[in-house]
């Protein structure tokens, strides 16, 4: 195949004495043997999106390696200086289980420091939460972590934090990639000045274990925590140096470790992929919890900041709950809990986001706090924190398997959510109820909700445009009626504005632009389509809901909605 005239251009510029002799060889390789992947690896610059920047390693602009994330150091480095005058500048930096994640680490230190910045580079893998909390710890200007979270084995990524221990946001995302984009990979500084990378291990783990028990903790009697036997696996990630102390820490003595996964490893070879979203990743844990008779499972994804919960159903099976009904069930009893210690004035908030479930909106409601809702990604949490100063964060989480428990870590934390998720289950039993019971409680009083999500990847560059063109059709040709149901409202955070068809009226859209469609039907269901931000998906994420009037008419009330999501599908032609 011929090779695109820009393709060859910015392949030529990796042929320079300004990259190393084996990255060379490669490229050349690659035009003379391999077209197609040259350009898979130089059509495009790696982009930041919902988590940071997340890529498949390699050589060229648009793969993770020693000059991408370089490049974006340098970069980070010139900011921080023009932003931060006079200031004696310091980051943090940590890294996952996944390979070269330590060595990738180890660049960006050097980076910093040849710029005179001083550096806090853990020692060892740690939870991407741990990041947070050690950045706000140790007074950081921003923190770097070197993960792709549960993408496959053969990728690797880079997330940005700033001083307040929250994900880059705008504005500071924008001029920072534009300072980055004017940058030429001959101005990147990578001799080291070692004097300014410093070490941490013990320290920041023993600060980071007691914050976290002193805010997930709740007043659970010892032997309700003895009482409770849990089944945990950290899917041969980071949060085996982080839970099981944690745990320990709190009263938890009936740990049960999944073995095989127990010790890190960047191939993630017991699993299909390392995502405690997918079921066949929890596998291993289910079975052993059935061998034992845990109450239990829980699961991590490699960088520890998501969770899967698998609990008792009221047959004694042990089913997986998604990420709305653990945000849920979460959120409930936090609020319950500040309720209780007469902490809610009106002044406090719960944070969510726009494809999230719903069900947040009513609990809010019923507790007399806010519920901020933001784009996809926990970092818009994280600036509602900074952003209203004034109002205090209870907790909050997205549908994708996170949850952060007040503001010590600003970022998706399932160390903090694993200990609540503990301490919820455990006063349950005591009670003589369960973790499953009182989420079917909740549907009594707030609605039944249900949510389906539908992730159709597309790769490579034919499978981006192929998601661009989805989401030209859903905007130039929009349904007016989906499964019976009148589209009633339709939300475009592309061009800011909304349609509301009862009232034929519009209206302006005040968070930030996004490529993202919501449609509301007349009877309360909601539909949302966007492109993922990290990994080449398009997803479809689907709520619905209706009334239950007691707990022993859950079983039908859930087919009843299952059918009802069953029929949108299959109505929008994506099944």
């Amino acid at each position: 195949m011929n090779i695109q005239e820009d393709i060859l251009k910015k392949a030529n510029e990796w042929l320079t004495p300004t990259f190393d002799a084996q990255i060379q060889q490669t490229i050349q390789n690659m035009i003379t043997s391999n077209p197609k992947e040259l350009e898979e690896s130089f059509y495009k610059n790696l982009e930041f999106g919902t988590g940071g920047m997340r890529g498949i390693m390699g050589v060229g602009t648009n793969r993770i390696n020693k000059y991408t994330l370089g490049k974006n150091t340098q970069g980070i480095a010139n900011y921080m200086k023009q932003v931060f005058p006079n200031e004696e500048l310091k980051v943090a930096i940590a890294y996952d289980c996944r390979h070269n994640s330590d060595t990738l680490a180890q660049v960006v230190a050097d980076v910093f420091s040849a710029n005179g910045i001083k550096v806090f580079l853990f020692s060892e893998m740690r939870p991407t939460p741990e990041l947070s909390f050690a950045l706000k710890y140790l007074q950081c200007h921003a923190g770097i972590v070197l993960t792709a979270s549960h993408n496959p084995p053969e990728y690797n990524g880079y997330k940005v934090y700033w001083q307040d221990g929250g994900q880059l946001v705008p504005p500071q995302d924008a001029e920072i990639i534009q300072v980055i984009e004017a940058l030429n990979y001959n101005e990147i500084h990578f001799n080291a000045n070692k004097n300014l990378i410093e070490y941490i291990d013990k320290d920041i783990d023993n600060a980071f274990w007691k914050s976290t028990v002193e805010n997930a903790s709740f007043n659970t009697p010892a032997q309700a925590k003895q009482n409770l036997k849990i089944v945990y696996t950290s899917l041969h990630g980071t949060s085996i140096k982080a839970i099981p102390n944690v745990l320990q820490l709190a009263g938890y003595t009936d740990l049960n470790i999944v073995k095989e996964q127990e010790v890190p490893n960047g191939d993630f070879p017991t699993v299909k992929s390392p995502n405690p979203e997918e079921p066949e990743a929890l596998t291993m844990a289910l079975n052993l919890a059935n061998q034992i008779n845990a109450d239990l499972v829980i699961g991590t994804d490699p960088d520890s900041d998501r969770l899967g919960v698998a609990v008792r159903d009221t047959n004694n099976n042990l089913i997986l709950l998604n990420g709305n009904q653990t945000m849920v069930i979460m959120t409930a009893y936090l609020l319950e809990q500040w309720k209780q210690a007469g902490k809610i004035n009106g002044k406090q908030f719960i944070g969510s986001t726009i494809v999230s479930t719903p069900m947040m909106l009513e609990l809010a409601s019923a507790y007399n706090v806010e519920c901020k809702v933001g784009l996809t990604g926990f970092k818009w949490i994280a600036k509602f924190i900074k952003d209203f100063p004034d109002l205090k964060f209870i907790g909050g989480g997205e549908e994708s398997f996170g949850f952060m428990v007040g503001d010590a870590v600003r970022d998706k934390d399932a160390v903090a959510a694993t200990l609540l998720i503990c301490e919820i289950a455990a006063q349950a039993k005591a009670s003589g109820s369960s973790l499953y019971k009182e989420l079917l409680n909740l549907y009594v009083d707030y609605g039944f909700y249900k949510e389906h999500l539908i992730s159709i990847t597309k790769k490579g560059i034919e499978g981006a445009n192929e998601i661009k063109q989805m989401m030209i059709d859903l905007r130039q040709n929009p349904l007016t009626e989906i499964a019976g149901q009148r589209v009633v409202c339709v939300e475009d955070y592309q061009s800011s504005i909304g349609k509301d068809f009862m009232n034929n009226e519009e209206f302006a859209i005040t968070v930030p632009k996004s490529n993202v469609l919501i449609y509301y039907l007349e009877d309360g269901s909601k539909i949302c389509a966007r492109p993922s931000g990290t990994e080449p998906k398009i997803k479809f994420y689907f709520s619905v809901n209706t009334t239950l009037d007691e707990v022993t008419n859950a079983p039908q009330t859930e087919k009843l909605l299952a059918t009802k999501i069953q029929r949108i599908i299959s109505d929008m032609k994506l099944n």
